[in-house]
């Protein structure tokens, strides 16, 4: 009688531990090693975008404020604290928010556009600008400008007068900034103090829009710069609450503003939506530029200069 032959025994092996069954943990291996080189292969998840530097930041933060056909809001009334440490003296105080004045959106000078890191915030600090009055602060204060293009300028001595304007963030069409550049933009508020003297600055620059709402609609132009007319300093509205490393960036945020005479533009209709929770709850406003009337440029108080 002929003996078995043991490869019959070892095809027909269910254990898998023959060299036919050893076949299944080396597919269990094949697919670990290609489960661990897609991991390796896709590309990498989009990071946060990270807080710039105050420097950083408030060093490229220029505004042009074009005025706007009347407005006026309900008639909101609202509490007001200094958050720049050189007016931390200052009292808290109530302002009534009037009509509309005027919308300031961000642009470059001379084509010197903010860094990659920066110009994601700045392109989307849009302020609306409405009435507000109160007593004057006369307070001196010597002025610094911190962008690069007009650091060649001299520092300006003014003494701040009476509150005229409160400047607050709005969306422009609907456009709302990504969620960590809104958790920003969204609380900058600035009031906008008279200034004397009205120095003049007597210079001609270049502005070209960088929200991505005008960009298309108001080309660059050439305007000349003449007189300061208002200081607008950092604020803190009450019921806001402002996240510790966003209060750091935005209280260094001084702008000192100029008249401007400037070429015609085509009236520019758009929707504003108000960004700051305090006054989200706000209808919506239609507003039509209509003419460029100041340029707001960054500056520092007093030789205390944004850290960074």
């Amino acid at each position: 009688m002929s003996r078995p032959d043991p490869r019959d025994r070892i095809r027909s092996d269910p254990s898998g531990t023959g060299p036919r069954g050893s076949r299944a943990p080396r597919r269990v291996l094949s697919a670990v090693v290609a489960v661990l080189a897609m991991a390796f292969l896709a590309p990498p998840a989009a990071s946060a975008l990270a807080l710039p530097t105050p420097k950083a930041f408030t060093s490229y933060v220029d505004l042009e404020c074009f005025v706007t056909d009347a407005y006026a809001p309900p008639a909101v009334g609202l509490t007001l604290r200094h958050l720049n440490p050189v007016l931390g003296d200052l009292p808290a105080h109530a302002v009534t928010l009037g009509a509309r004045e005027q919308l300031c959106v961000p642009v470059a000078k001379n084509q010197v556009i903010p860094p990659d890191g920066v110009a994601e915030f700045v392109k989307y600090v849009d302020l609306s600008c409405y009435r507000v009055t109160g007593a004057p602060v006369n307070k001196p204060l010597v002025l610094s400008h911190l962008n690069p293009v007009l650091q060649d300028l001299p520092r300006e001595s003014v003494t701040l007068g009476a509150p005229q304007q409160l400047c607050v963030p709005v969306a422009k069409n609907g456009l709302v900034p990504p969620d960590e550049v809104l958790a920003l933009v969204s609380h900058i508020d600035l009031e906008c103090y008279a200034v004397t003297p009205n120095t003049l600055m007597n210079r001609k620059l270049a502005l070209t829009q960088l929200n991505p709402v005008l960009t298309g609609k108001i080309p660059t132009a050439s305007v000349q710069v003449t007189n300061a007319r208002r200081l607008c300093v950092p604020v803190h509205k009450a019921g806001d609450t402002i996240p510790s490393e966003v209060a750091q960036l935005v209280r260094w945020l001084d702008l000192d503003m100029f008249d401007v005479v400037a070429p015609a533009i085509t009236p520019v209709p758009l929707t504003l939506k108000h960004l700051n929770p305090v006054l989200s709850g706000l209808p919506a406003e239609k507003a039509t530029l209509t003419a460029a009337r100041q340029l707001g440029v960054p500056v520092a108080k007093n030789g205390q200069f944004p850290p960074g």
